[in-house]
């Protein structure tokens, strides 16, 4: 095989789960090419991997809320287009959804997606060939799993994510180490309650820590500024752009995040980060496969401050 296109579109934590198949990819074929397809929202993620070729973003969360529109369907046409305009030796869906199975059948070549039992839609009729993949292994061992089962190969024996980000530089952002503070997640039952934030904060400051809190809604704006004004010295920055984020995750000393994609960003670019689970399963969709990464709490298991701040003394050495 010589091109091969992945298709992982959202959201921004499963993408970031998918990167490790890159790596299995150029394990197993010397010299492959690979493309990938992704929502533009997330389209910065696989740019971070050397080994990924071309980006195709594609818009279909925006294109769903304006199918009237002409200019839309223009832009759809664009896309497969440009999907078609490339023969790959190998089409592998590890989304398994009808939105990537829509993708995987719009491009050119053998296609290879999860089966009946392996996918919560069910849609082997987009691919050529399906694979059975166990619903209890981690998010990025399933990928590995349904890419190795295309292959015909065995998974690399280290699992790398293979991702850099071009360093920034921040004005707002002093000169001293700094720690990054994801309090914001998809869903108000995974958050981390607001006191104990407080406490995590207010002991990072008196470790010479700067707390900076990043967001992306309004809702997250406003806990970043609550949160920032109990925080010595906390820094609530401008809403970012996804690479300036993750230029500021790469600069940090310690990422804690709940379970949110940001989180699982840092931690796949090797800095010390701290899951924080509240309403999730860990051993489904934790950090995984990261040198500095450590999980804590469980479904209904929500950790209290103190031993946040023990783990976080253990990472910062």
């Amino acid at each position: 095989m010589s091109r091969i296109l992945l298709i992982k579109t959202s959201s921004l934590g499963d993408v970031v789960h998918n990167l490790p198949v890159v790596g299995d990819l150029v394990n197993a074929l010397p010299g492959v090419t690979i493309d990938w397809a992704v929502e533009e929202a997330f389209a910065a993620i696989p740019q971070m991997h050397p080994q990924v070729s071309r980006v195709l973003p594609v818009a279909i969360r925006r294109w769903r809320r304006a199918l009237w529109r002409g200019e839309t369907w223009r832009e759809i046409r664009a896309f497969v287009g440009q999907l078609r305009a490339q023969q790959y030796d190998a089409i592998i869906d590890t989304q398994g959804l009808l939105k990537s199975a829509w993708i995987a059948r719009a491009a050119r070549g053998v296609r290879h997606g999860l089966d009946r039992a392996s996918a919560r839609e069910p849609l082997g009729v987009f691919y050529d060939r399906v694979y059975r993949v166990p619903w209890g292994q981690h998010a990025v061992e399933r990928n590995r799993s349904l890419a190795a089962q295309a292959l015909g190969r065995a998974p690399a024996a280290q699992l790398q994510y293979g991702i850099s980000v071009a360093a920034q530089k921040f004005d707002w952002l002093p000169e001293q180490p700094h720690a990054v503070l994801l309090h914001a997640t998809s869903a108000e039952r995974k958050l981390w309650p607001e006191a104990r934030w407080v406490e995590l904060g207010r002991w990072l400051a008196a470790q010479s820590l700067i707390c900076v809190l990043p967001w992306g809604a309004p809702a997250e704006r406003d806990r970043s500024f609550r949160l920032a004004q109990q925080i010595p010295q906390a820094i609530v920055p401008e809403r970012l752009a996804l690479d300036a984020i993750a230029a500021l995750l790469h600069m940090a000393k310690i990422v804690i995040g709940t379970d949110t994609g940001l989180m699982h960003l840092a931690g796949a670019l090797g800095v010390p980060t701290i899951g924080l689970y509240c309403a999730t399963d860990p051993a489904a969709t934790g950090l995984y496969g990261c040198a500095h990464g450590v999980n804590i709490g469980d479904i209904d298991e929500v950790p209290d401050a103190g031993r946040v701040i023990a783990v976080a003394t253990e990472l910062l050495g």
